[in-house]
């Protein structure tokens, strides 16, 4: 009797694990119904609900998001996922990545710290330090911006998105993300 029950728990379970399963995809599809008659940031809305979910664990499809939410106005949302990943165990390429969000705003003083953070961890990205140093020109820091051209140019004299970065920086053209 006992192993019977217990069967039929575990059954119960599963089939109930299934439908919760099958809940969770139908709420990761994308319908038409989410943004056709509404208003431009009620479909953002329900959009962005759908690609968090659709996003997953994966850290650079949730800094997607985040930006989205970030750049799109609903800042507070963007930075809740950017500081859950930043909390949490991530790659040092997503410090990079949500420091050119938080550029992208042109909110410098916020980026500038998290390229200096993810520069003490990685020493060996001559593009990043391209278009790091970009950035610097941009802000009105030529001094530091050449230190980093300098850099780049040192680890990879040869790549082409380096050199477009700095050739653009002097003519005010923002790094191609």
């Amino acid at each position: 009797m006992k192993t019977y029950l217990s069967a039929a728990i575990a059954v119960a379970v599963f089939v109930a694990g299934a439908g919760v399963g099958y809940t969770a995809q139908k709420q990761q599809k994308t319908t038409t119904a989410m943004y056709h008659a509404k208003a431009n940031a009620d479909a953002a809305k329900e959009l962005l609900a759908v690609a968090k979910i659709q996003a997953g664990k994966g850290s650079w499809e949730q800094i997607a998001v985040g930006r989205v939410y970030y750049l799109g106005g609903f800042k507070a949302e963007g930075q809740a996922i950017f500081d859950a990943i930043l909390n949490g165990r991530h790659e040092d390429s997503d410090v990079f990545r949500i420091a050119r969000v938080y550029s992208e705003a042109g909110e410098w003083s916020k980026a500038k710290p998290l390229f200096e953070r993810y520069f003490k961890t990685t020493d060996d990205d001559g593009t990043g330090y391209a278009e790091v140093g970009a950035l610097y020109l941009m802000n009105g820091d030529r001094s530091s911006a050449e230190q980093m051209f300098d850099r780049s140019v040192a680890i990879e004299p040869e790549d082409l998105w380096a050199t477009l970065h700095i050739a653009g920086a002097y003519l005010n053209v923002r790094p191609q993300e």
